[in-house]
């Protein structure tokens, strides 16, 4: 069994498509370890807050089975991949990291960037996996939003009914 991390983000419609995402990933995978749900303003662009968590699951599956899997996810709730980069979403799934892989995996570069550059990222998977280490840093999770500069990005927890 592998270990999954998986980022997840929504600012459009966001408690329907945080909660529907978490709903269809237990679905999908059994048993999941999610995070807080984290509430940040857009980054990159004017626009809604943005919903943020991390889930920490196991799988058996290969990179090209979820990230198929993933995508056809987050179109099922209304993904636009024709908007910009940094744009409102529905639904934002990213694999932020697959075990131990260092790399780029089937278009995927892995550990995710993301993780050390964004609060919502770091914030949430410190708390969830907190022991684990980053590949390529050599740090641990929690060790890593120990020491990030928490003035960058404002972020803050929120209270989430899943169910």
């Amino acid at each position: 069994m592998s270990i999954l991390c998986l980022s997840i983000g929504s600012n459009t419609n966001a408690v329907v498509n945080i909660r529907d995402c978490v709903k269809a990933l237990g679905q999908m995978f059994g048993e999941l370890q999610c995070s807080s749900v984290y509430e940040s303003e857009a980054v990159g662009f004017s626009g809604d807050n943005f919903l943020n968590m991390v889930v920490v699951l196991e799988t058996q599956q290969a990179l090209p089975e979820l990230i198929a899997q993933l995508k056809a996810l987050e179109d099922s709730q209304g993904r636009d991949r024709s908007s910009a980069k940094f744009s409102a979403r529905t639904l934002d799934v990213d694999i932020l990291t697959y075990d131990d892989c260092l790399g780029v995996f089937d278009g995927v570069a892995l550990p995710r960037q993301e993780i050390t550059e964004n609060a919502f990222v770091l914030w949430p998977l410190a708390e969830v996996a907190g022991d684990k280490v980053h590949p390529g840093l050599k740090r641990s999770f929690a060790d890593l939003w120990q020491t990030y500069d928490k003035t960058k990005q404002r972020l803050w927890p929120i209270d989430f009914d899943f169910t």
